[in-house]
């Protein structure tokens, strides 16, 4: 085997970079490793060009293999590696959004890049995966504008250069940055915070440009080294014919649909249609081009009256939000609780609904398995944007909002200590018009809140936008929508309380963006935040003091855990009749805590149940118990529901007994004092002691 190694320190500790002909037939490849974690890329392009494709053909695969935990992971029906999980998904959304924007967006070829994580340390394979895949790029044939590098910052106490899996999974945890870009500008951004500071998370950010700079230079010698020649893939020249129609047909009408005063679909779908038909008549080449000349335009445009103008297609000042709007409740008694949330035309339904903490969603994937009891899943269905399509399933889109959504919210979840219910949240995009993910953090907030969940603080989300020609002429936009959105440089999204920032999300459609820039964008989404904040806080001021009726009532009790088998019982008999019997739900921890779920009088009536079962008696204890049994020496007693204690001869009265049926028969409810409980925890009990002469006085 042929294999050529490069080495960098990278946070303290060795990054190294493998050659090989293992996957010689590959385009471009590369084994990244960085501690025990491993990650193969490969790039590979086609041969031929799509023929009056329109768009640029790139797809990014994440690939997690069991095998990389050194276990045998999946179901007990299913344990080879099926389709890919959300963790797989949203790290290949990381690697395709911080690739695609340094690609010539006229390539029709398809590229596609696979990550294929083979080991798994206690390293986060994700920077790994946009190493390797701008390594796999960058030595190969295939045309592209990198090396773009990544890293994580964290911050415990101070930041931290790459955390492990152990350091982030801390209690003092504040911050989770993931960085990505090149050039000494950020091309994409992954945050989850707990309410840092805007300035907190500029400080890691200035620290990661310094490592994606090191890491830069790292490539580019390697690239230099062994790179491949690049082939060159001409911009396609549009005919003069087609310029002559645009200024004949779309010139006219251009500027007054591009900036109606309130641009949706409608106009812009216009635009294409009258542009369409105009170019009907060419081949299929040249109308793809032509398609793409429209859009051009549209984006000079759009640009040229932001940065200049101060011109938005809508009429808005630069800062101004869209017309705010939030409701609680309304759907049905029946749901748990409900928000509604509306910027502009962006319109988001968002449903919460509360269960038992057996409900949560077992996780047992390739970088952890563990139970979660909070989840928020997005959903777009076609005609939020006034389309007929597809329905049913998920999609990456969706699978990227609802776990952005999801981070900027846990943050100001309640201890399971304190609300120990599982919590599921569904945002429906009800009509989109502009990021309907961080839409769905403020209706979820409102659901929250609604519901009785004791969240900390209300959090609320909004995307900024960016017109930039370069790092002087520019213009930050807030609230984007539509036009903005399809047309503008970055999306930029910022969810947070009045405290501080929750989770951001950044990608771009330019090489990268300067940190001063971002800094206007962070202090400017804060101000916006702050005044959709007080819409929601005026809507709801805070959580509701009970949950639901129709929610399920949630008992914690605690038992010592030599105790769980007893209520278990023997191939899980017993707690399977108590369910039975009472129709409640029963989770039991390692450590003897003890969840009863349900409704109406069944949790206190398996509370009463379990609690006899696990009583254990201290002397002195007095009780009023029934004779369920006489012997020669004695009587048993049943006490506190189900305990049972031994009543001797000697101590059911101070006078001599030729046999206890002289005074007792089965079925007698008599006073008993705890006398004696001894090293297999037997009760043993006593009239006497507690009332010498109570058969004297019932007579």
């Amino acid at each position: 085997m042929k294999t050529e190694t490069f080495s960098t320190e990278f946070g303290g500790r060795e990054l190294r970079v493998e050659f090989t002909d293992l996957v010689d037939q590959a385009h471009g490849s590369c084994l990244v490793s960085y501690g025990d974690t491993v990650v193969l890329a490969t790039a590979v392009m086609s041969k031929e060009a799509k023929d009056g494709a329109d768009f640029f053909p790139l797809t990014v695969d994440f690939e997690e293999k069991f095998y990389a935990t050194g276990k045998i992971l999946g179901s007990r029906f299913q344990k080879r590696e099926g389709r890919p999980t959300d963790e797989a998904i949203l790290s290949g959304r990381i690697v395709d959004r911080t690739i695609r924007p340094l690609f010539d967006n006229w390539i029709r070829h398809d590229i596609q890049v696979v990550v294929t994580v083979l080991s798994i340390g206690e390293d986060d394979p994700d920077v790994l995966a946009v190493l390797a895949a701008s390594i796999a790029l960058g030595t190969s044939h295939i045309p592209w504008n990198g090396p773009v590098s990544a890293v994580r910052i964290g911050k415990n106490a101070e930041f931290e250069i790459n955390p492990t899996y152990t350091q982030r999974n801390t209690d003092n945890y504040q911050m989770d940055l993931l960085v990505c870009g090149k050039d000494k500008k950020i091309n994409m951004i992954e945050v989850g915070s707990s309410e840092v500071s805007e300035e907190d998370i500029m400080k890691g950010m200035e620290m990661a440009e310094t490592e994606l700079s090191k890491i830069q230079t790292f490539q580019e010698e390697i690239i230099h080294k062994i790179g491949k020649k690049k082939i060159s893939i001409p911009k396609p020249e549009l005919a003069d014919e087609v310029i002559a129609l645009f200024q004949e047909k779309i010139d006219p009408i251009f500027m007054s649909k591009v900036f109606s005063g309130n641009p949706g679909k409608d106009d812009l779908s216009h635009l294409v249609t009258v542009w369409s038909e105009a170019i009907a008549h060419l081949d299929d080449s040249q109308q793809a081009l032509a398609q793409d000349f429209l859009q051009e335009k549209i984006d000079e445009v759009i640009h040229h009256e932001s940065i200049t103008n101060q011109k938005r297609p809508d009429g808005r000042g630069v800062d101004e939000i869209r017309p705010l709007y939030a409701k609680v409740g309304g759907i049905s008694k029946i749901i748990h609780g409900a928000g509604t949330f509306y910027r502009g035309g962006t319109h988001v339904l968002s449903v919460l609904t509360l269960g038992a903490p057996g409900d949560a969603q077992l996780i047992d994937g390739m970088e952890s398995q563990m139970e979660k009891t909070f989840m928020l899943h997005y959903n777009f269905p076609p005609y939020s944007v006034g389309e007929v399509g597809r329905m049913g399933g998920t999609n990456r889109r969706m699978i990227g909002h609802g776990a952005l959504a999801e981070k900027a919210l846990v943050p100001v979840l309640p201890t399971k200590e304190i609300f120990p219910y599982t919590i599921r949240l569904v945002a429906e995009s009800m009509a989109s018009n502009g990021s309907t993910s961080m839409a769905s953090v403020c209706a979820g907030t409102l659901a929250l809140m609604d519901g009785g969940v004791p969240i900390k603080k209300p959090v609320a989300g909004i995307s900024m936008g960016l017109m930039m020609k370069d790092d002087t002429q520019y213009v930050v936009l807030t609230d984007i929508q539509g036009p903005e959105d399809h047309h503008g440089d970055m999306d930029f999204k910022v969810a947070g309380t009045d405290t501080g920032v929750t989770a951001v999300q950044m990608d771009v459609k330019v090489l990268g963006v300067p940190l001063p820039i971002l800094k206007e964008a962070f202090e400017k989404a804060r101000l916006a935040r702050m005044k959709i904040l007080s819409v929601i806080t005026e809507t709801i001021g805070s959580p509701r003091e009970h949950i639901s009726e129709f929610a399920p009532h949630i008992i914690t009790i605690k038992i010592k855990p030599d105790q769980i088998g007893l209520v278990i019982g023997t191939g899980g008999k017993t707690i399977k009749e108590i369910k039975e019997k009472t129709g409640a739900n029963i989770d039991i921890e390692d450590d003897g805590t003890v969840y009863i779920t349900g409704k109406g009088e069944a949790c206190e009536e398996t509370k009463k149940m379990i609690e006899g079962m696990t009583w254990e008696a201290k002397v002195g204890e007095r009780f009023r118990g029934e004779v369920i049994k006489i012997t020669e020496f004695g009587a048993f007693v049943r006490i506190n529901g189900n305990a049972e204690g031994l009543l001797h001869i000697s101590e059911i009265t101070p006078k001599r007994l030729q046999s206890v049926d002289e005074l007792l028969k089965v079925g007698d409810i008599v006073p008993v004092v705890v006398k004696e409980v001894d090293e297999r925890g037997r009760l043993k009990l006593s009239i006497k002691d507690l009332d010498p002469n109570w058969f004297d006085k019932i007579k």
